[in-house]
């Protein structure tokens, strides 16, 4: 698959508002307006798309991603993982992750729980990512098509990239992992490069059972109408970090 130069693309929100309409997915160069823009449309980028209201928790995904990747199988360790959101009577907020959701989770309530859902979680893939600005050794980089990677061979292990990620989706790899070139060098998710590059999905988004995960590939059909779902959040949008995943249905308390 040619590589592809980088593009911008944002969220912009058109019609009567975000509290009307909520939000939809434009794909282009510019900036986050909830205004809108009359901007021309770009599906030339690589987009992780997360419905949340489909997710059931089951954790196909995380075991998936951890056989593609070699990851260790220790519950610490996680290129993807899956986090429970769950709203109380008395207000309070319970965000439960256990074993990072390899093995599902036991309930899906609890006694006061007024609502509650799953959240998978992974590199965002950011557009303008810290963890690449703090590497002193240019070992996190990202690709022409706008994928963050690390390449093991000149990684230190500082830790800067992970101190940097405002997601905490990276970590050392131990010495118990399977890849012994990758010891001591910080790993993350990478969209499966070595699979979206050959137009095959993620290992994650091709073992989830409900659809909950979806890979958009560039200048496709599903990128030309994904900018039209509402409703649609990135984590932490304040960072200035632009995210590439696109969540449905999260609330904001969701970081």
């Amino acid at each position: 698959m040619k590589m592809m130069k980088r593009r911008r693309f944002i969220l912009s929100v058109i019609g009567l508002g975000f509290a009307a309409a909520g939000l939809q997915l434009k794909v282009r160069s510019g900036k986050t307006s909830e205004t809108g823009d009359s901007g021309e449309a770009v599906d030339d980028v690589y987009i992780f798309f997360v419905d949340v209201t489909r997710c059931i928790g089951c954790g196909r995904c995380v075991v998936a991603c951890k056989i593609e990747n070699d990851v260790p199988l220790e519950p610490i360790y996680f290129r993807t993982w899956v986090e429970r959101y769950r709203w109380f009577e008395n207000g309070r907020i319970e965000i439960d992750s256990p074993n990072g959701g390899f093995n599902g989770f036991k309930d899906d309530g609890g006694e006061g729980v007024e609502k509650s859902y799953f959240v998978p979680k992974l590199c965002n893939q950011c557009e303008e990512p810290p963890c690449v600005q703090v590497c002193p050794v240019g070992a996190t980089f990202s690709t022409e098509d706008g994928v963050v990677l690390v390449d093991e061979k000149y990684c230190i292990g500082c830790r800067y990239c992970i101190q940097a990620c405002p997601y905490g989706a990276r970590y050392i790899y131990p010495p118990s992992g399977q890849v012994r070139s990758r010891v001591g060098t910080a790993d993350k998710c990478t969209w499966c490069y070595h699979r979206i590059t050959r137009g095959l999905e993620p290992a994650c988004v091709k073992a989830c059972p409900t659809g909950a995960r979806k890979f958009v590939f560039p200048d496709s059909e599903d990128a030309r109408k994904i900018r039209l779902i509402k409703g649609l959040r990135t984590l932490k949008p304040e960072m200035g970090t632009k995210p590439k995943v696109f969540y449905r249905g999260i609330d904001s308390e969701v970081r």
